[in-house]
């Protein structure tokens, strides 16, 4: 199968790498060409993970139309903020059949659709996303992919609901075993852990983030007290699904910790931690979790509750001290069913849409 991947990010890296080894036919697109300099050099990337290091070969292009003519499947792991642009740049050349899939998404599947449609096209296409990316990975430089782990299960919504069979066969072939349908695209968006998992971790470790140069948030800033706000943040997100029908599981985050039921598996907050590789500086202005994780994912978390009219005050806490910590309105700036323009629908209309797409 070809599959396009799209993007540069640590992501973008472990698709490739996967991906081509699993013998697909493997296009890889960014728009900086640029920025691929080294790759196009060296013709490979190195990956490493429990298995050695190896080289990989790889091909990269700045030319979007040939990357995705004759892909089945477009896989784009990039920050959700990229998503309206790169909707805009793949509007024109989408045919029938192909699927897109948003590791995860924040519900951009909606805001893709939207915009490719609002571009013109026609193309009878699925987007899809699921609750975490793929891959627990980091890139080394600009050559080099570590991947600590890689999930077991991906529950995945996809838009319109209608093509659900359709893409989940498409993306079973790149994720074999790993693939669990859900109702729609926005029960995917609802699976999202970063929402869940960061913001308590950066804004109770505020102090400490600030204060070290490095600072390990999955290792030193994973106390009792931030996991006991974890599961409560997380039980909001549970019981906006379940007002708004969806079904168990809703893969609770305290099995990540605690079991092996979570989407990464068997001890993956503990092979995590012992890569060392999540030890880092983070900008609490103008870090992805901040920005996307925060502004999009949180944000849109609150906005959902309100609209289900389902309590969330520990996430309407967190999005609000957030606020303050990165001086930004996330209410006002951020992703929610008011940007969306969805606030005012009611539920048969938003559902409807879900099925049919737009």
């Amino acid at each position: 199968m070809k599959i396009a991947v799209l993007g540069g990010g640590n992501g973008s890296y472990a698709a490739v790498a996967d991906f081509t080894e699993a013998g697909h036919d493997v296009a890889w697109w960014r728009r900086d060409r640029a920025s691929f300099a080294d790759i196009a050099a060296a013709g490979a990337i190195t990956v490493t993970d429990h298995q050695g290091s190896r080289k990989v070969a790889v091909s990269p292009t700045d030319d979007l139309k040939a990357a995705i003519d004759g892909a089945s499947l477009i896989v784009a792991p990039t920050p959700a903020f990229a998503q309206e642009d790169m909707a805009t740049a793949l509007a024109a050349h989408l045919v029938d059949g192909q699927v897109i899939y948003l590791p995860p998404g924040t519900f951009g599947s909606y805001i893709m659709l939207k915009r490719i449609r609002d571009a013109g096209s026609t193309a009878d296409i699925a987007i899809a996303e699921t609750g975490t990316l793929p891959w627990l990975t980091r890139k080394q430089n600009s050559l080099e992919v570590r991947i600590t782990t890689r999930a077991s299960r991906l529950p995945t919504g996809v838009l319109p609901a209608r093509l659900t069979d359709h893409a989940i066969d498409i993306i079973s072939q790149a994720f074999p075993g790993a693939i669990e349908p859900v109702e729609d695209a926005l029960s995917g968006a609802l699976m999202n852990a970063g929402p869940i998992i960061h913001p308590p971790l950066i804004l109770m470790n505020a102090g400490a983030i600030e204060h070290f140069d490095k600072w390990d948030i999955h290792n030193e800033g994973t106390q009792p007290a931030i996991r006991r706000t974890h599961t409560a943040l997380d039980n909001e997100r549970i019981a906006i699904r379940e007002a708004l029908g969806y079904g168990a599981p809703h893969f609770p985050l305290a099995d990540h910790y605690e079991t092996s039921d979570w989407m990464y598996g068997n001890l993956a907050h503990d092979k995590l931690v012992g890569s060392g590789d999540w030890h880092e500086t983070l900008d609490l202005k103008n870090h992805r979790y901040m920005l996307e994780d925060v502004g999009l994912g949180l944000a849109f978390l609150v906005s959902v509750g309100e609209w289900a009219g389902v309590p969330c005050p520990v996430a309407t806490g967190l999005l609000s001290v957030a606020g303050a910590v990165a001086e930004r309105d996330f209410r006002k700036d951020g992703r929610t069913l008011e940007s969306l323009g969805l606030a005012e629908k009611g539920r048969a209309d938003v559902q409807a849409m879900l099925q049919d797409g737009l």
